[in-house]
């Protein structure tokens, strides 16, 4: 028989968030050359449009790779579904496009069949992927490891941390923005800062909650949309990822005193606006939760002093992976095995 006073055993998912720093100075030290070739060639031959391929936690650590691209390269990017192409059997028009395939497995059949698409429709097809012995690295021109090791658990933690990484590095080496560039050297660093921010006490409250809004704009937005799955997936908890400028239509008709809001806001031109956004809803009595910034009716949520816009985000969602393990326990769940789910879904 357990002992009630005895504290649980961490669970798989908050060992593997806690290895995010690592990763991601391994994943610096061993493809940095690899990426500063392909900024280096991406430069010489500008591509008019990225194309993102992904689906779960690996998209949304491609919606922040959008936002980063498109602010500092002013490339558009779009993300396109892989059931074009395996279930509709539609090939792109991707020609001279920058092709980015994100994938934990490298194994769901719908991906390989968007990326052998865009392959032969003569896009320059860039692969990040944890798992180097899947198929997709050998339909892809530059693949490139995420270097997150094995991960277990079903929750996506490290791998979704890593691919964002990635997607960083990408567009720094490719517009060789010093502050971005800057950013990429700090981010370990700033990951293993992220872990000494605890979330926990301040979001005990959401153990009794049926569903909340999870806001942000930017950069923060992708992170925004990774809580919300994390909340669905550990906690069985309806999180509803919003970006700020549109949560204000419609959505806004639930904020109140029983819908809270988590919300991301990080040191850029879209932060007033954010802020105004998480002010109304608080004046509408909600119980609003906000990382970034301080505001009178929100609690603050600890991240590293100093954190670039770009990276701040990141910081969050690993404070915010440390802190939803015992949410979910509070919850009388194991974060370790969400129901109805398994860690490779593989889609056709």
């Amino acid at each position: 028989m357990s002992d009630p006073a005895k504290p649980a055993a961490p669970s798989l998912m908050a060992v593997e968030a806690a290895e995010a720093p690592a990763v991601v100075a391994r994943q610096i030290a061993d493809s940095g050359a690899a990426f500063a070739a392909l900024g280096e060639r991406l430069r010489r031959a500008p591509p008019p449009v990225v194309v993102t391929c992904a689906r779960g936690s690996s998209d949304h650590a491609a919606l922040y790779g959008k936002h980063v691209i498109e602010t500092t390269l002013g490339c558009p990017v779009a993300s396109v579904g892989p059931s074009v192409a395996s279930v509709y059997g539609v090939r792109p028009a991707v020609r001279g496009a920058l092709f980015v395939a994100v994938s934990q497995s490298g194994r769901s059949p719908d991906l390989l069949r968007l990326t052998e698409a865009a392959r032969d429709g003569g896009a320059l097809v860039v692969g990040f992927v944890n798992d180097m012995t899947s198929p997709l690295p050998e339909l892809c021109e530059v693949a490139i490891p995420l270097a997150a090791g094995a991960e277990r658990s079903v929750a996506a933690t490290k791998s979704c941390l890593a691919a964002m990484a990635g997607l960083l590095q990408l567009a720094a080496q490719w517009s060789q923005d010093a502050a971005l560039l800057d950013a990429v050297r700090g981010l370990p660093e700033l990951l293993a800062q992220a872990l000494g921010c605890d979330w926990g006490g301040a979001l005990a409250p959401l153990a009794r909650a049926a569903g909340l809004y999870v806001v942000g704009r930017g950069p923060g937005f992708g992170v925004a949309c990774e809580m919300a799955l994390k909340l669905k997936e550990t906690c069985r908890l309806h999180g509803e990822a919003f970006s700020a400028a549109e949560v204000v239509h419609g959505p806004l008709a639930l904020v109140g005193p029983d819908f809270p809001v988590l919300a991301v806001s990080q040191p850029d031109a879209a932060a007033p606006h954010t802020e105004a956004v998480v002010r109304r809803m608080a004046a509408m009595g909600a119980p609003v939760w906000l990382a970034g910034t301080t505001m009178p009716g929100a609690s603050a949520l600890p991240v590293p002093k100093g954190a670039p816009a770009a990276t701040l985000p990141l910081a969050a969602l690993l404070s915010f992976y440390r802190a939803v393990d015992g949410l979910a326990r509070a919850r009388g769940l194991d974060p370790d095995r969400p129901p109805h789910l398994s860690k490779v879904t593989e889609t056709v």
